[in-house]
């Protein structure tokens, strides 16, 4: 039933770009929709929500075409709107910007973006091509971000859902709908994709944006509409009306209460360290990452998309040759050369493609489930019997219908094949399990259990690694964050030290760091002394990077109260001028970037008695590293 106070009113619908109403769609005997809605319009960016299975997506790709509804209306710039494909819905001015983008790989950028074109008959002019390109680009802010004539496997992910967006545009464009884009981008990326959505929506475009991340929902949409179960339960609703709690009542139909359950850490001297890696190296991605879990201890792993966080847990679990690096389990080497080797010593792993690495498709939901452990099973038969009691109380946890054991795990939606398959491992009982995104792709109603599940696990003494793009998901679950960038380890802090802010700075690649680096030499160059980039947050400070002699008494990756360092007045006075520190004196900078976002301090410290340089000169030295791509101001 849809409620009575979340429907539009009818003259709000008078402006609309595209009305759906009742819309509905069988698969055989599923019911995907039976009386879904949907209101876009010119100028505003529509959230469309529902946990997975609600029917989301379903309803995006038959708005652009992809699949047909078998029932319902849908009206198009005030006419009916009956779509037979794709390009029907791109002569339309419709197009899908999905999750996974419709690229050709090995066609070039330029390509890519007048793809459609290149089926059309008559000769076309690369030129032309060309200069339509760099004006889609411009338009969006990105004409230096794409190099035209790169192949599109060699782009990052963000790069790609650009080239998806300039091709949806050259086609002339008025709705884009965009589904989970923002699912493999870093934080900064989805920035900057918000920043191309914005442009859209301010030029005239009505957008269409599917997510799970209600963070994301409540900074960029205008509106949200919510599917539940293929209905509409909310739509056409002012965001700044709902509260986070609303929208997840409205997707689950209950209150699941707090998200991250909050739990206390093992005590350090009661929990033995379990795994430990020790200068790991797996090139090309992995140069050197060390870290170590407790019993009882929820780690995250953080870092952007790229960073060697996936590549390090592959090499760790005999997927990928290692050239260096020693593993230790439960104190003692490991030689872990294939996967069977780290099961029996005590690992799991759940990776991070859940229909390419972790489903079995031609196998049903029992033996998805029971595939691990019959590795550890020996003698005839198949060893289910010796889990039964372990089974039932997982499914019982899961939700899972004892019932529907024997149908194929792809009739379930995303949401529970990932706790089925975290499940599949529990029941080898496992001292360390490793977790690769754990909830990408999933909604709100079973991140919240999955965490629980691990949480539960946790403290029953198992040693979990998450590794996640979700900064919030990390601070959330985790105790410790241990932070990668280009494959090596850069900070190992307790998560009470750590904002999403920090966590994204700390992660962000070494080579969009480099002019930040190269200035803190060039300071210590001409000014001699100790030049360094920090996180000043109240008396709590974490260093970035560092050049000369240490005199702040900063190190790269190590947080610290301004009193253990050596500047604690300079940190607390943040002034104009030199701040002096005993034998020494600090000049502090702050660096901000367009959206007020603290970039992080660059300080001077030299000896109290050397001849202190022009505050004013320095700052505009730090100003040089003003970017028009970076947009940094100081």
């Amino acid at each position: 039933m849809k409620d009575a106070q979340t429907q539009p009113d009818p003259a709000v619908r008078a402006d609309a770009l595209l009305v759906a109403r009742g819309v509905s769609k069988n698969f055989g005997k599923t019911q995907a929709l039976t009386d879904a809605a949907l209101t876009l319009r010119p100028g505003e960016v529509v959230g469309l929500l529902g946990a997975n299975g609600a029917g989301k997506s379903t309803l995006s790709r038959i708005v652009s075409g992809h699949i047909q509804p078998s029932g319902g209306e849908i009206a198009f710039d005030g006419r009916p709107l009956a779509l037979s494909s794709t390009r029907d819905a791109l002569r339309q001015g419709i197009a899908l910007v999905a999750q996974e983008t419709s690229l050709a790989p090995d066609l070039s950028v330029l390509e890519n973006i007048f793809l459609p074109d290149l089926a059309t008959p008559g000769r076309l002019s690369f030129r032309a091509m060309r200069r339509r390109a760099n004006e889609l680009l411009s338009g969006l802010g990105h004409e230096h971000v794409l190099p035209l004539d790169a192949e599109v496997r060699t782009l990052s992910a963000a790069q790609r859902q650009l080239v998806e967006i300039a091709k949806a545009l050259a086609l002339d464009a008025r709705l884009v709908i965009f589904d989970e884009p923002t699912a493999s981008l870093s934080a900064t990326e989805v920035d900057r994709l918000f920043d191309i959505m914005a442009r859209l929506r301010d030029g005239g475009h009505a957008l269409g944006f599917v997510s799970h991340r209600l963070e994301e929902v409540f900074a960029i949409t205008d509106r949200v509409t919510i599917l539940r179960e293929g209905q509409v339960v909310a739509e056409d609703v002012a965001t700044g009306t709902l509260s986070q709690g609303d929208i997840i009542q409205h997707m689950v139909g209950r209150d699941i209460g707090a998200i991250y359950a909050a739990r206390r850490a093992p005590p350090e001297a009661a929990a033995d360290t379990v795994f430990e890696v020790r200068n790991l190296r797996a090139a090309p991605w992995v140069q050197d990452m060390s870290f170590s879990v407790r019993r009882g201890e929820i780690l995250g792993l953080g870092g952007l998309v790229g960073a060697g966080r996936s590549e390090a847990m592959e090499a760790i679990w005999g997927l990928r040759p290692r050239q260096g690096g020693e593993i230790l389990v439960r104190g003692e080497p490991a030689r872990l050369r294939k996967p069977a080797d780290a099961v029996r010593a005590g690992l799991g792993f759940v990776a991070e493609d859940r229909r390419a690495q972790n489903i079995v498709p031609d196998l049903s939901v029992r033996e998805n489930l029971m595939i691990a452990q019959m590795g550890q099973h020996r003698g005839f038969g198949r060893g289910y019997g010796k889990r039964a009691d372990k089974v039932a109380s997982l499914i019982a946890d899961l939700g899972l219908p004892p019932d529907r054991l024997d149908q194929s795990l792809l009739n379930y939606s995303g949401g529970m094949q990932q706790k089925i398959i975290i499940a599949r491992w529990l029941l080898t009982e496992p001292d360390i399990l490793i977790l690769d995104e754990p909830t990408k792709g999933v909604d709100i109603g079973t991140r919240s259990s999955i965490y629980r599940l691990l949480q539960d696990a946790a403290d029953r003494g198992l040693a979990v690694i998450v590794i996640s793009s979700d900064f919030e998901e990390l601070l959330g679950i985790s105790e410790r964050v241990v932070v990668v960038s280009d494959g090596v380890t850069i900070a190992d802090l307790p998560v009470a030290r750590l904002t999403e802010e920090k966590l994204t700075l700390l992660a962000a690649p070494r080579t969009s760091t480099a002019r930040n680096q190269a200035l803190l030499r060039a300071l210590v160059e001409v000014h001699g002394g100790d030049a360094f980039w920090a996180l000043l947050d109240g008396e709590e400070t974490i260093c970035l990077a560092q050049a000369g002699d240490r005199l702040a008494g900063m190190v790269p990756g190590e947080a610290a109260l301004a009193e253990e360092t050596a500047i604690p007045e300079a940190i607390r006075a943040r002034g104009p001028d030199f701040t002096a520190d005993g034998d020494r004196r600090t000049l502090l900078t702050q660096m901000t970037d367009k959206r007020g976002h603290d970039l992080g301090w660059i300080g001077v410290t030299l000896p109290a008695a050397s001849d202190p340089p022009d505050p004013d000169a320095i700052r505009r030295r730090i100003a040089t590293l003003t970017d028009p791509a970076e947009e940094v101001s100081t």
